[in-house]
C-alpha cells in the first residue's frame, strides 16, 4: 500500500455507521455477550471509548494520553454519558486521521510504536470488526464502507496466523469463496461471521 493510498482513507463513514449503532443498544443489552471473546456489550463500548481517544492521540502524535491495551474494556469503567460522548469521540477520531500528517512517521497507542501507517489501518481494522461485534450482540444490521473492508482484508491476508498477536486475533475461519467482503474480513480476524446472540 502506497503512501498515497494509505492518507487517503477516511474513516469516517466507518464511524458514523459506528455512532448509529449506539441508538439502537438498550440498557437491557450491556450484559449481552459479544462475537469479542469474553466481552460484554459495556465491555465492547467501554474499549470504544478509550480506543477512540487513542487512536485519536495516535494520529495526532499527542502520545501524553495513555490508550488502553486490547482487551482492557471493562463494564465497570463505562462512562455513564457513553451514549453522548463515544460519537463525540468517533467524530474526532475520524477529523485526526483526515490529516495527511497523521500517517506520516511513527506514532504510539496503548504502549505500542508503529509507523503511523500501520497505526492508522489498525485503528480502522478495530472500528469495522468492533462495529460488526456490537451490531451482532445487539441484533442489528451492519454494513459497511466497501474501502474500508477492502482496506482491512488486504491487512488481514498479508499477516499469516502463526505471527498473528493471540490477544487480538483467533485463528482464520475459511470462509467460501463467493461470501461477502464484510464475512471475508470478519472470518480473517478471528471471527465467525455466521455469529448469533
Amino acid at each position: 500500500m502506497t503512501d498515497e493510498q494509505t492518507t487517503m482513507i477516511d474513516f469516517g463513514p466507518t464511524a458514523q455507521r459506528v455512532t448509529a449503532l449506539l441508538r439502537g443498544v438498550t440498557d437491557e443489552q450491556l450484559s449481552a455477550p459479544t462475537p469479542c471473546g469474553a466481552y460484554s456489550v459495556a465491555d465492547l463500548l467501554d474499549h470504544f471509548m478509550g480506543l477512540a481517544l487513542a487512536m485519536r492521540h495516535a494520529a495526532e502524535k499527542t502520545t501524553a494520553v495513555a490508550g488502553p491495551a486490547p482487551g482492557q474494556g471493562s463494564a465497570d469503567r463505562l462512562d455513564p454519558d457513553w451514549r453522548q460522548e463515544l460519537p463525540r469521540r468517533l467524530d474526532a477520531l475520524a477529523v485526526a486521521w483526515r490529516e495527511p500528517s497523521a500517517w506520516l512517521g511513527t506514532t504510539e497507542a496503548g504502549g505500542v510504536t508503529m509507523p503511523a501507517q500501520m497505526m492508522g489501518i489498525v485503528a480502522l481494522d478495530e472500528l469495522v470488526i468492533h462495529g460488526w461485534d456490537l451490531a451482532r450482540a445487539t441484533g442489528q444490521p451492519y454494513d459497511c464502507d466497501p474501502r474500508s473492508v477492502e482496506t482491512i482484508i488486504e491487512w488481514l491476508a498479508a499477516v499469516p496466523d502463526e505471527e498473528r498477536p493471540k490477544e487480538l486475533f483467533g485463528p482464520m475461519i475459511p470462509v467460501p469463496a463467493d461470501a461477502p467482503r464484510l464475512d471475508r474480513a470478519i472470518a480473517l480476524s478471528g471471527r465467525d461471521p455466521g455469529w448469533r446472540a
